[in-house]
């Protein structure tokens, strides 16, 4: 006969302290990720400096290369801010709106724009469309770079990583692009 451990409520305290571990875990993973990326996307962006009355994302080395991106995804109503952004979303998601406050802060005109929460600089240069497909690529675009270093390492090849980032591509532009397509079909 075997004997079963007494089930009861765990403790507030050790709850809290698990959570707590976990949040400092978290942190520290995806903090170190979101930094290291920021500050490279920062660097990007900032060189070469712009000339006065140039805008300085436009002339970066993240500018030209975001402009490669934006031929790909203007016709599923992304921009050039969000063209810029995909890139270094690939190492984390939460990447992206770090890299949109970024260029925003660098491209702005002065102290007081760049003071402006990121909310209201966007409402100004997004429409609802742009935003729900922003929201739509998101649910379906490859997680981030350790997920497919991952699925190469337990598959032990490059087959099964490469046809799982590209059909998610796919899904998520074409979800994207059914969104926008449809948010601007019904007038939003």
């Amino acid at each position: 006969m075997m004997e079963l451990p007494k089930y009861q409520m765990p403790r507030l305290k050790d709850v809290v302290l698990g959570l707590y571990q976990r949040a400092i875990i978290f942190l520290k993973r995806a903090g170190t990720i979101i930094l290291g990326t920021t500050i490279l996307l920062w660097a990007l962006a900032s060189f070469p400096q712009a000339k006065p009355g140039e805008s300085q994302v436009d002339v970066s080395i993240a500018g030209r290369i975001s402009d490669g991106i934006y031929v790909l995804v203007k016709p599923i109503g992304f921009n050039r801010d969000i063209s810029l952004a995909l890139l270094p979303a690939m190492a984390a998601r939460e990447v992206a709106v770090s890299a949109i406050a970024t260029v925003y802060s660098i491209d702005a005109s002065d102290e007081e724009a760049a003071a402006k929460p990121l909310a209201e600089r966007l409402q100004g240069r997004w429409s609802l469309a742009t935003a729900l497909a922003f929201l739509a690529w998101f649910v379906f675009a490859p997680q981030c770079i350790s997920t497919i270093a991952v699925t190469r390492r337990e598959t032990n090849g490059w087959k099964w990583p490469l046809f799982m980032v590209s059909y998610l591509f796919v899904l998520a532009y074409v979800a994207a692009g059914l969104t926008y397509w449809t948010a601007v079909a019904l007038g939003l």
